[in-house]
């Protein structure tokens, strides 16, 4: 098969397309009937249920003779950054049919991606690595982290006055949905919810056994959230939502009601936040790894949308970047009355780095100091301080899957 890219064609993958673009995703990712009945899904709904992203989403894909045999989704987004909206191009669906690996099918058809984000102003991308090395040597950085917790019946927090009171609702209530929006706008790297987007949520779910516990404040307004299943004498979270410690309170006195129920609480943290600091006893198990990438796509368009702490002084980026060329080079940031301005000239001081490392000190995963003393980033002490100052410090939060 040495000239077989002689014999392909790139394209965008259509509905017409459907079908084959489901059996490559089956493939790739052994998704089986088995796990498909277990998420609750009937004969031929999971495939009904996919053709709204293919409809909404960039996908793009190599094809043999008209087979589809290597394509990713893009898959439009919008996410809270530092309290800033930007379009976000969450990549997905990525897989080739393993005869046709080595090729570099899939690179070329990364870099035609990041062609089609920077067309659509989509300045950042995010996705969920199979391989992070791969990623990694495709521009994306670790940005999030996903915690789970084990905690015995016998550890639970002893209740807790508050002022407002628990309710039990269907997960797609409005008090849910709306709770999330405002959740998720005061909250680094959250994803801003649409109807598809909560759709991908509950994708690999059995949506009828999981339930919603909201938390009302005293004036009955909803501040907080636990999506939640009880089996095997068990208490599951799958997403604890709070927007004041009033509602976090709350929500867990709601799980401690269940002492007699349960033997464990097991759940999910989108935050490397561990829990066992906010337990009176906090000798729980706790497991921590790598949840979703990021990666800048175009570095200017990201830094004039950027919502940094303060003006600061002039200084220049010199990135490097091995597949977005327009990134390549120097980015220099002078601030002018508050307002910042970006030219192509070596203003100030240099601080030079890679794409990813340009990604997670922004995104705020991990701080310019620290990524200076691991050799990531090349740059003067002054300079790092400065860095410091003007970057803001939450860290993202991101529960999504896609």
């Amino acid at each position: 098969m040495a000239d077989i890219r002689d014999e392909l064609e790139l394209r965008q993958v259509t509905l017409a397309y459907l079908d084959q673009f489901n059996d490559l995703l089956s493939y790739v990712f052994q998704v089986t009937a088995k796990e498909v009945e277990e998420s609750g899904y009937e004969e031929g709904e999971l495939e009904r249920a996919k053709r709204p992203v293919l409809e909404k989403s960039d996908v793009i894909g190599w094809f043999h003779n008209d087979e589809l045999i290597s394509q990713l989704a893009i898959y439009p987004c919008v996410v809270n950054i530092h309290g800033k909206a930007y379009q976000m191009a969450g990549l997905t669906g990525v897989g080739t049919y393993p005869e046709y690996a080595g090729h570099g099918l899939m690179h070329d058809l990364i870099r035609v991606g990041l062609d089609h984000m920077r067309a659509r102003h989509q300045s950042i991308s995010y996705l969920y690595p199979y391989s992070i090395p791969f990623y990694r040597k495709k521009g994306w950085e670790i940005m999030s982290d996903h915690l789970t917790f084990e905690v015995k019946d016998s550890q639970l927090p002893k209740p807790v006055v508050t002022p407002g009171h628990v309710e039990r609702l269907e997960i797609d209530d409005p008090d849910v949905i709306e709770t999330y929006q405002r959740f998720a706008k005061t909250n680094h790297g959250a994803m801003i919810r649409n109807q598809l987007n909560w759709d991908e949520y509950w994708r690999w779910e059995n949506e009828e056994e999981r339930i919603a516990a909201v938390y009302y404040d005293e004036q009955d307004v909803p501040q907080g959230f636990i999506l939640y299943w009880i089996a095997d004498e068990i208490f599951h979270i799958k997403e604890m939502v709070y927007t004041n410690q009033e509602a976090r309170i709350g929500l867990w006195n709601f799980i401690s009601a269940h002492f007699s129920m349960v033997n464990y609480v097991r759940g999910n943290i989108y935050k490397n936040e561990p829990l066992h600091f906010l337990l009176d006893d906090g000798d729980i198990k706790q497991t921590i790894k790598p949840y979703f990438m990021a990666r800048i796509v175009d570095v200017r368009q990201f830094l004039i949308d950027y919502p940094f702490e303060a003006s600061g002084k002039p200084f220049h980026f010199v990135v490097s970047d091995p597949l977005a060329e327009w990134n390549n080079g120097v980015v220099g940031l002078t601030w002018v009355d508050g307002q910042l301005h970006l030219t192509d000239e070596p203003v100030g001081e240099a601080v030079e780095l890679d794409i990813q490392t340009l990604t997670t000190m922004m995104m705020s995963y991990r701080r310019p100091s620290y990524l200076a003393k691991i050799e990531r980033i090349q740059a003067s002490k002054p300079m790092l301080k400065e860095l410091e100052a003007i970057i803001p410090v939450d860290e993202p939060y991101f529960s999504d899957y896609f």
